[in-house]
């Protein structure tokens, strides 16, 4: 499915599940692909590729927006397919790319026993990661260029990619989650997430003013200055609801909060992206978010930062 010229939009089938993680491809004499998908979803990435047209030399860039296992998580597996292409990543996520057992420990403790719905990360050789700093500049050839923005917020290890070519943003995780048919919802899972960072991220990408912008969950916006804006009001909604109840009642108080100001089923609408919200279980992730961001807080308020 074509979402801006030249960008083909390939869900990558997260359990086998249609809608829930896209990836990018944009086309240029150097083309690259921009997110993986999970380590379970290799196969259907790589079936998906290879239908459009894609040979074992063609593709010359793997463009990650950050290294969470639903975005990351087949590199390795695509890597090894596409021998040329090198991997982008931020600098500081690249050391997670080439030794990722942290990474993988961390995460499976984060999804519990939905870990095997994303698998692992095999590791990419260090020869073949670009350790992106904010600005880089990834060319597909001629004019065409991908740009690598910082927007942490998510995590610290999160970039934008914009497509300078069709004012095209592919935004990663910041907005949030959006399914087919229903309502923006913020994706603030542990361990990083940071509001005054995600807010500035929200700001960098609006001045942008992108013609298109495209979620990892899932898809294009119908508006993206408004989806921005929306964004920034529910992330900064839900944080210092949290932050209330955390200063009242403690940790067992921040979700029934965080329901309360931006209720999951109102706000989300659709009843099969519903179905999905609770079978990956993010709005708990959204909750020890929010905890893992307060107590942060409070121990640098502590140590007098």
């Amino acid at each position: 499915m074509e979402v801006a010229p030249g960008i083909t939009m390939i869900d990558t089938l997260l359990g086998g599940v249609p809608e829930i993680t896209a990836a990018y491809l944009v086309a240029g004499m150097s083309p690259a692909l921009v997110e993986a998908g999970a380590q379970t979803s290799a196969t259907s990435v790589l079936a998906a590729l290879e239908a459009i047209g894609l040979g074992p030399g063609d593709l010359a860039w793997l463009v990650m927006t950050h290294v969470h296992l639903d975005h990351c998580g087949a590199v390795g597996e695509l890597a090894a397919a596409f021998p040329n292409a090198t991997v982008v990543v931020h600098e500081r996520g690249a050391r997670h790319l080439v030794a990722p057992d942290r990474l993988v420990a961390a995460s499976a403790a984060v999804y519990g026993d939905l870990a095997p719905l994303y698998g692992g990360l095999s590791p990419v050789d260090e020869d073949r990661v670009l350790a992106a700093a904010p600005g880089e500049r990834i060319s597909l050839g001629g004019t065409r260029e991908l740009v690598m923005i910082e927007a942490p917020g998510h995590a610290r290890h999160h970039m934008a990619v914009l497509d300078e070519a069709t004012g095209t943003v592919i935004a990663g995780d910041a907005l949030g989650v959006q399914f087919p048919g229903s309502g923006l919802y913020p994706a603030v899972p542990p361990p990083e997430f940071d509001l005054d960072a995600a807010l500035a991220t929200l700001a960098t990408l609006d001045r942008i003013e992108p013609e298109t912008l495209l979620l990892g969950h899932f898809g294009p916006v119908d508006d993206p200055a408004e989806a921005i804006a929306a964004s920034a009001e529910r992330q900064a909604a839900i944080a210092h609801a949290a932050r209330d109840a955390w200063r009242e009642g403690g940790g067992d108080a921040v979700g029934p909060a965080v329901e309360r100001v931006l209720p999951l089923e109102a706000t989300v609408g659709d009843a099969s992206a519903l179905e999905r919200w609770r079978r990956l279980r993010w709005c708990d992730n959204n909750v020890t978010g929010l905890r893992t961001w307060l107590e942060r807080a409070d121990r640098t308020a502590a140590s007098g930062g």
